[in-house]
């Protein structure tokens, strides 16, 4: 039988996933959090230091969470530091608490989207926030030289005592423990014109860290709850292929209307997406997210910036302009649309992931902010989930990859827009052509992991779309 090939560790600035048993192993889990304790050190040394300072752990219900989750611990005491284990909890309710409960920082084990056998560790700072690109970057250059000089943990490190540096905070009950997170999105909803419309919530959690906070959530907005998946627990053992795009929810869909839900929402394992599905069982999907929120921010009458990503759908600039309100686009990434929220003071941000961002909240993607804002909107208008998606501007979304050399792509960067000279470059992230008149743009860039380019483009109809994405695909092929 032939061998598995197995994929390499993916390390990006907001962290690193790999597969456990092959590229994620215990010593490159405790190698990485060493060198995020020494990241922490240098950035602390003039305010205090860390020695007795608490990081916040947090996984997302995948069974490897746990051995994870002690390897880390022990990264980080033995640079001298505190750790509190939440255990199972999603990535916007940890990064809310990190803040909320004055941590040093804050790690998240989880791989996202990814499947079995993956998982992987994304990093918070004390703001809670994924930490900048800056600081990744740092935290991967300590890391590769820790790797080269082989580190390994001393077994037999000195444990600090207990009343050394700062008191670790006491771990609250599960259900105090969300709470603040709950009571600081029902801030910005109203509560009351929710709930006497009883709404019937469909959420598809898929045993990932969701089904923690959702019940909390509905329950404080009145709603019936009811969960696809009979026993629903945060173990990990996911139904279906964990990424919530329409291919992965066919079977979940049917499910609105068999059970009469007003909405369907479904999460990724660690909670910090969110697609829908409405009334009648259409995948409204995860790029309307965004929108949606926006929308129901506009319609509230909250004036402010608004930032997406570069490869966000436009219908998000579009409503901002509607309503008179400034809008910019940032690289792609979390902690990037996050970098240029706080430089715009912006009032609401996100990723067309399905990754609504409320500072509010926290800066951090988060899912359940959207179920509450998603909700909101639909007590607000009186309006169905199927009747407010149609009014959203219309537009199609392409996306492909070819085999590109990273090293040619400024070359191939120049050929494409002397191509297409009546577009409007952005080279903030690969290039992005853009096409203002015609209401498209395409986007080019580099996968961090493979030899490849991305292609994404947007238009009207997905004809035009699909079109503009074969073109550059062509293109890259006879470079």
């Amino acid at each position: 039988m032939k061998k598995k090939k197995a994929s390499p560790l993916i390390i990006s600035v907001s962290g690193l996933r790999g597969e456990v048993g092959y590229a994620l192993s215990p010593d490159v889990v405790q190698c990485y959090t060493f060198a995020y304790a020494s990241f922490l050190r240098l950035q602390n040394r003039d305010s205090g230091g860390v020695e007795g300072k608490t990081i916040l752990v947090a996984s997302d219900g995948r069974e490897s969470g746990k051995w994870i989750s002690e390897e880390v611990e022990l990264g980080f005491r033995a640079a001298g530091m505190k750790v509190l284990n939440i255990g199972v909890a999603a990535t916007p309710t940890l990064g809310f608490l990190v803040k909320y409960l004055g941590a040093l920082a804050g790690v998240q084990i989880t791989a996202s989207h990814n499947p079995h056998p993956w998982n992987g560790i994304k990093l918070f700072n004390a703001e809670g926030r994924v930490i900048p690109a800056t600081s990744g970057e740092r935290v991967k250059r300590y890391y590769k030289t820790l790797k080269e000089e082989e580190f390994t943990l001393d077994a037999h490190f000195e444990k600090e005592e207990e009343d050394a540096g700062e008191a670790t905070p006491v771990l609250p009950k599960p259900g105090e423990l969300q709470k603040p997170h709950v009571d600081a999105i029902l801030k910005l909803v109203d509560v009351k014109a929710i709930k006497k419309r009883k709404f019937t919530v469909l959420l598809d959690s898929n045993h990932g860290s969701g089904s923690v906070l959702a019940p909390v959530l509905m329950k404080a907005l009145g709603c019936k709850l009811i969960f696809t998946n009979k026993g629903e627990k945060p173990d990990g053992k996911f139904v279906h292929t964990p990424e919530p795009t329409e291919e992965n929810l066919k079977g979940v869909c049917e499910l609105v209307t068999e059970n009469q839900a007003d909405v369907g929402f479904c999460q990724d394992p660690d909670a910090d997406r969110l697609a829908i599905l409405a009334e009648d069982g259409t995948y409204i999907g995860e790029e309307c997210t965004v929108a949606l929120c926006a929308k129901n921010l506009f319609l509230a009458g909250k004036k402010g910036a608004v930032v997406t990503n570069c490869s966000t759908s436009l219908m998000t600039r579009d409503l901002a302009t509607e309503f008179g309100c400034e809008y910019a686009s940032s690289p792609v990434g979390e902690a990037n649309v996050v970098d240029k929220m706080l430089e715009m003071n912006a009032i609401f941000g996100g990723e067309g992931n399905g990754g609504p961002i409320h500072p509010a909240v926290g800066f951090v993607r988060d899912s359940f902010l959207g179920m509450a804002l998603i909700l909101d909107l639909m007590a607000r208008t009186g309006k169905t989930v199927s009747e407010l998606a149609s009014e959203l501007p219309k537009y199609a979304i392409a996306k492909t990859k070819t085999d590109f050399e990273r090293a040619l792509l400024p070359d191939f960067y120049e050929i494409l827009k002397g191509k297409f000279q009546d577009a409007e470059p952005d080279e903030q992230d690969g290039l992005r052509l853009f096409w203002e008149k015609k209401r498209m743009w395409v986007h080019v860039r580099p996968s961090n992991t493979e030899p490849i380019i991305r292609v994404i483009a947007e238009a009207p109809t997905l004809k035009d779309a699909e079109k503009i994405c074969k073109g550059i695909v062509k293109l890259a092929k006879g470079f």
